[in-house]
């Protein structure tokens, strides 16, 4: 028998991204922190747990010896949702290979990737199981296969599901593993459950193979926020659910108590925290319960940070796709959802939340609070070219009456076994990718880019933008937090640094900003250009004149305000 105080392990993350779990940089998922909950909890010492991104072992191949000497290697990952991402790259199949045959000791995979695996990580794909040459599938739950195995002395575990208690115990037990986060403490957040499975059955998706909702109870929940805090983390998103207004229920109607004793809870034992978002809230549940949701949705703007978005899966707006995938909400009753999100929650720091949705010249510089989100899948059954249209109608009608929506995400299915979608595959996606293409690029250019403006109108600014690469002469960043935008800046700018910015120009789904305040007295000439109203011949002149004892001794002579983005300090003399 292997005595679990003797054992090293190493834990690989390779990233997640599930309809309700998110993990890729700089996201840290539960994976991990109750994969090493669970070893805690069996015996094995904190000391002796490794935890490595796939990222780091690409960047620094010297720490693929932990990977070799492990006594127990576990790989966590899985990717049930295409996406795009600037913060990491989840891992491919090869490398999963790689990972099973450089580890001498046991190895264990675990996560969505049990659902199947792909040739690639993107839409419009099929899948199958596949062990990729590891000794151990949970099939299970990976943090109860993780502690089973041990207490099994690595022989072999059942492939069963944790309970309440085990989870709220080892979420706590396994908060230290954060500190071996590359992006450790200042970028990274920290994705909270607080439910697994859905009462519903949409026919693409993974989340109703976890059976029909489970919660955490508050009391849990904010006991690991307090653990996690403890090590360093400050930003952090309710993102493991399926309808953050279920939460506390019977998996259908809203909880506002629920959510009071959540929310208030976190605020206390992490006041100082920087971020609270969540992602995904259920259009249905809004439309069936108005009242109590109107309830939870004006508790979660009270207690969150702004910028904060509801993700609503509408996924197709067509009646017909709606009935041959089992799809809950309709495009009016999504719509309806949109406008009481807006209402509760669409005011901005700064105002009289009775006055939301604010927008226009008049409204404070600062995103508003909560605002939805809309997922589009394209590639389901009964897919037409006409569910295209209706679904650009869908969004148009939304922007024309005046509410506001955070993002539109459009993406083509994947194909999962034991999901309906697993008889039709990817064959409809893949017959529709031209036309695919266009709708997405019509949605962008009619659509995202004037809604973007109307969110975060010129002057908006963008507290703490963490700087992560650059690209044509310009610094990409973005802040923290659920679907954050990108931002991008003039010059090339130490990386890895947070600046203050306001936003001076619009694209489909990014924005051009400033430092904010920008200093006239040190500014570049790309710098003021980007400022609305300000042509090269202001900006010389600004130059030209320096240094200037305040923003109006400038006298630009143009209708610019430019006290919206600029301040002066200045200039040291000489010693």
């Amino acid at each position: 028998m292997i005595d679990p105080e003797t054992l090293s392990v190493t834990i690989v993350d390779g990233y997640v991204d599930e309809p309700a779990h998110f993990g890729v940089p700089p996201y840290i998922s539960t994976y991990p922190r109750y994969a090493a909950g669970a070893l805690v909890d069996a015996g094995v010492p904190r000391e002796q747990i490794t935890y490595h991104t796939i990222d780091r072992l690409r960047d620094e191949p010297d720490y693929w010896r932990d990977v070799d000497e492990a006594d127990l290697m576990i790989y966590l990952g899985g990717m049930t949702v295409p996406g795009k991402y600037v913060g990491g790259t989840p891992a491919e199949p090869d490398e999963v290979r790689k990972l099973a045959w450089t580890a001498n000791g046991t190895s264990l995979m675990g996560g969505p990737v049990k659902f199947g695996v792909g040739d690639e990580n993107a839409g419009a794909t099929e899948t199958e199981r596949q062990d990729l040459d590891f000794d151990f599938v949970a099939k299970g739950d990976v943090e109860a296969a993780v502690f089973d195995l041990v207490e099994s002395g690595l022989e072999g575990f059942n492939n069963r599901m944790r309970d309440i208690d085990e989870v709220s115990r080892w979420a706590q037990e396994g908060a230290f593993i954060v500190e071996q986060h590359p992006n450790h403490p200042d970028h990274l957040i920290a994705e909270l459950e607080t439910s697994r499975g859905c009462a519903y059955r949409c026919s693409f998706c993974t989340e109703p193979l976890y059976g029909n909702p489970s919660f955490r109870p508050p009391p849990t929940v904010v006991g690991e926020v307090d653990a996690l805090s403890d090590f360093g983390v400050r930003h952090f998103r309710i993102g493991r659910q399926a309808d953050i207004l279920a939460y506390g229920g019977d998996g259908e109607a809203p909880n506002p108590d629920a959510l009071r004793q959540l929310y208030s809870g976190i605020r206390e034992v992490a006041p100082d925290l920087e971020t609270l978002h969540l992602d995904n809230m259920n259009p249905i549940t809004i439309v069936n319960w108005p009242e109590e949701s109107r309830e939870g949705i004006r508790i979660i703007a009270e207690h969150n940070t702004p910028g904060d978005t509801a993700a609503f899966g509408l996924e197709s707006a067509d009646p017909v796709v709606q009935e041959e995938n089992n799809l809950n909400v309709s495009a009016e009753e999504c719509f309806e959802a949109v406008k009481i999100v807006n209402e509760e929650a669409g005011w901005r720091p700064g105002e009289d939340p009775a006055d939301a949705p604010t927008f226009g010249d008049d409204a404070p510089r600062r995103l508003p609070k909560l605002l939805p989100g809309i997922n589009l899948l394209h590639g389901l059954k009964g897919e037409r070219e006409e569910t295209y249209e209706r679904n650009r109608e869908f969004l148009q009608r939304v922007y024309d009456e005046g509410y506001m929506l955070r993002r539109i995400n459009i993406r083509q299915v994947m194909s999962f076994d034991g999901t309906d979608m697993s008889d039709t595959g990817a064959e409809i996606a893949n017959e529709h990718k031209q036309l695919f293409k266009r709708y997405k690029k019509q949605v962008r250019e009619e659509i995202d880019n004037p809604m973007l403006e109307r969110v975060a109108p010129p002057g908006t600014v963008l507290p703490d933008v963490h700087l992560e690469y650059h690209q044509d002469g310009r610094t990409f960043g973005r802040q923290l937090g659920t679907y954050p935008l990108l931002v991008g800046i003039p010059g090339e700018r130490e990386l890895g640094r947070t600046v203050d910015v306001a936003v001076v120009d619009h694209g489909y789904r990014s924005v051009t900003g400033v430092p904010y305040p920008l200093d006239i007295n040190a500014a570049s000439m790309d710098e003021l250009t980007a400022i609305p109203g300000v042509g090269d011949s202001t900006a010389g002149d600004i130059v030209v004149n320096r240094p200037h004892e305040s923003v109006t001794d400038a006298d630009l002579g143009t209708e610019v305000d430019l006290e919206g983005f600029a301040t002066t300090r200045a200039f040291e003399g000489a010693d």
